[in-house]
């Protein structure tokens, strides 16, 4: 069977950091009946009910709470474009007041890390500060009660929804769709067809897709899942940067002039350790709110013992990758260092070829500068005297004596090396030649006592 890519509905969106596929507005989901709000199209719902044995069902935006085993979940996507934080703050007001009042809203929308009880429920966030556009801007919020959570975030996180078993893109082996290939050959093959930098962005990804995420079964389950695709989503642009600085520096070492001025230029490198100083910034505060996470949750008693173990190994994810980044980090100002100092070598180089021009010109202006003065005395000054007709001759073989006796002075140490090498590479000669001619005579005299029936003596 074979599948185009509208069938198969994956597209790679800009740089790949977010794809299309929507797994669940799929056939097993469908979007709920939300209410008119003002913003309705700025901002992206869902709303699951889990009856705590493996499934899981679309539910109507009510915010209302699950019974018994059942819990809700209501995850909300604010726009990835630039806007200010008071706008997204409407956004929230407008989808979640009522029933959540003002406090909350603005404890799940502010700036920077969080943990704590609001009115009840526990609150944590991770939000970094800076403009929505950026793929370095993470904003992941969530308020958990004993029966519903609600999640935060800016834009789409990978690997956060759920989709059914066995309806994944990689259920299958793809045909990667080349440029060169035309499409009567991928029909003569047939299977699933993919193109290239949808199988590229595939490769950047250090997780599996929402196919195979496990359904979960509580509410531990389940900000345990939210965290850890936080967590995948980090390691996502960590993967991303080591690829793409791989792949730089396979070019500065193939590229020449061009390339590295260009690099310089365009301040590619330090635009690149600003953005890791702000993922920098993002793993800091995972580090310090997942651990109150786990303390405060530890003493829920329905948090499972199993999630708390989760969490910790989380946290040790988190802290590896900070390490990952540190050492990303010091791969970029080794790089820049290089280039710095290849454009220093470029700045001396051309100073040096000044210097040499200035040197040449150096005994005419000296010259000039003595013959040029108003005083009595100077020679092959007085043109009218018929033996000093050939001052002018004079005085450019002065000029040339006084450069060649400048440039003397000025390769005189680069002689001295070459002489000083040459000497020694004539005395390493002689000494082999001498050592060689020894071994062979005492080779030689050992061979004739062994033939005569002697013995070699031992030192």
């Amino acid at each position: 069977m074979e599948l185009s890519h509208e069938d198969l509905n994956v597209e790679a969106e800009g740089e790949g950091e977010e794809m299309d596929r929507d797994p669940t507005s799929q056939a097993h989901f469908r979007d709920g009946g939300y209410n008119n709000f003002r913003y309705s199209g700025a901002v992206r719902q869902r709303a699951y009910i889990f009856d705590g044995e493996g499934n899981y069902f679309n539910k109507e935006w009510d915010l209302t709470e699950g019974r018994g085993k059942e819990f809700c979940w209501y995850h909300v996507e604010l726009p990835k474009w630039n806007q200010r934080l008071s706008q997204s703050a409407q956004y929230l007001i407008d989808v979640l007041c009522p029933p959540m009042k003002l406090q909350d809203i603005l404890s799940l929308v502010s700036n920077g890390p969080f943990c704590g009880h609001v009115d009840g429920a526990l609150v944590f966030r991770v939000n970094s500060p800076g403009p929505a556009s950026s793929k370095f801007t993470f904003r992941i919020a969530a308020r958990v009660t004993e029966n519903s959570v609600i999640t935060v975030s800016l834009g789409r996180v990978p690997r956060l929804g759920f989709s059914p078993v066995n309806e994944s893109l990689l259920s299958e082996v793809p045909i990667v769709e080349s440029p060169s290939a035309g499409g009567g050959e991928m029909k003569e093959r047939g299977g699933t067809v993919i193109r290239e930098h949808v199988l590229d962005f595939l490769l950047m990804m250090n997780h599996s897709e929402e196919a195979d995420n496990p359904v979960p079964k509580s509410v531990s389950n389940l900000v345990v899942h939210i965290i850890d695709t936080h967590v995948d989503h980090l390691q996502d642009v960590v993967t991303k940067l080591e690829i793409e600085l791989d792949s730089m520096e396979l070019e500065l070492d193939k590229g020449g002039f061009a390339l590295k001025k260009q690099l310089l230029d365009d301040r590619r490198f330090p635009k690149m350790h600003l953005d890791l100083q702000r993922l920098l910034q993002v793993i800091a505060h995972g580090e310090q709110v997942f651990p109150r996470v786990r303390e405060k949750c530890s003493s829920k008693g329905w948090f499972a013992s199993d999630d708390i173990i989760s969490l910790e190994e989380l946290i040790g994810r988190l802290r590896r990758l900070k390490e990952n980044v540190g050492f990303i980090a010091n791969r970029v100002t080794a790089i820049q260092a290089g280039l710095d100092s290849w454009q220093s070598e470029q700045i001396n180089k051309k100073l040096y070829y000044l210097s040499f021009l200035s040197i040449v010109f150096l005994p005419l202006s000296v010259v000039t500068g003595v013959f040029g003065m108003n005083v009595g005395g100077v020679p092959w000054t007085n043109q009218r005297e018929p033996e000093l007709k050939e001052g002018f001759r004079n005085v450019m073989l002065l000029c040339v004596v006084l450069l060649l006796l400048v440039l003397l002075c000025f390769l005189f140490p680069a002689l001295y090396s070459h002489v000083g090498e040459w000497k020694r590479r004539r005395d390493m000669k002689r000494n082999w030649s001498l050592n060689r001619r020894s071994f062979l005579r005492r080779s030689t005299g050992v061979r004739e006592r062994n033939e005569k029936g002697g013995y070699l003596r031992l030192y």
